[in-house]
C-alpha cells in the first residue's frame, strides 16, 4: 500500500480533497482505503493561516509503480485546484499532497524523503491514518499508527468533519 496525506485551507477545502480523492482512486489498483475529512488547526504555518481539513488514503500500489511516479503523479495533481506562489513556508493551499509511505521502501533523496519525516509527530497524519491502518509501522519505526496515535498530546486541535 501507498500512503498519501491531503490537506487543503483555502476555497471549498472539504470538496477540493473529495475530488483529489476521486482523482487519486485512478492511480490505485484497487478501491481507496480513505479516512474521514478532519479539521484541523494549522502547525507550523504562517499568523492568521485558516484552519485546515486533512484527510488519508490508502492506495493499492500498481506493479509498475515507483515511489518516485507516485510522487510525480501527486505533483501534477496539485496546480489542477489553481496555481500556489510560494512565498512563505506552509502557507495557505489549496491542495498540498504528501506521499506518506510507500509500502516498506525507504528514500532520503533531494526530492523523496519515505517514509515523510514527520508524519509520525504529526496529529493531521496520524488520526486519520489510523482509521485506515492502525497496524501499519512506518519504515524505521518500532511502534503501531494506533500507538502512535494514542500517544498525541490532547492539545492537538482536530475534529472530524
Amino acid at each position: 500500500m501507498g500512503y498519501v496525506a491531503l490537506g487543503s485551507n483555502l476555497g471549498d477545502s472539504a470538496d477540493i480533497l473529495l475530488d483529489a480523492m476521486e482523482r487519486l482512486e485512478r492511480c490505485s489498483a484497487a478501491p481507496l482505503a480513505r479516512s474521514s475529512l478532519w479539521r484541523t488547526t494549522p502547525v507550523d504555518c504562517p499568523p492568521g493561516s485558516p484552519p485546515f481539513v486533512n484527510a488519508v488514503v490508502g492506495l493499492a500500489l500498481r506493479l509498475d509503480e515507483t515511489p518516485e511516479s507516485l510522487l510525480e503523479h501527486l505533483l501534477s495533481l496539485e496546480p489542477l485546484y489553481g496555481p500556489r506562489e510560494r512565498r512563505a513556508v506552509n502557507e495557505p493551499r489549496l491542495l498540498d499532497l504528501d506521499l506518506i509511505a510507500f509500502g516498506n521502501e525507504v528514500r532520503n533523496t533531494p526530492t523523496l524523503i519515505l517514509p515523510h519525516p514527520r508524519a509520525h509527530q504529526r496529529a493531521f497524519v496520524l488520526r486519520p491514518l489510523n482509521e485506515i491502518a492502525p497496524s501499519l509501522v512506518l519504515p524505521g519505526l518500532t511502534r503501531s499508527i494506533r500507538e502512535l496515535t494514542e500517544q498525541l498530546p490532547d492539545s492537538d486541535e482536530m475534529e472530524p468533519i
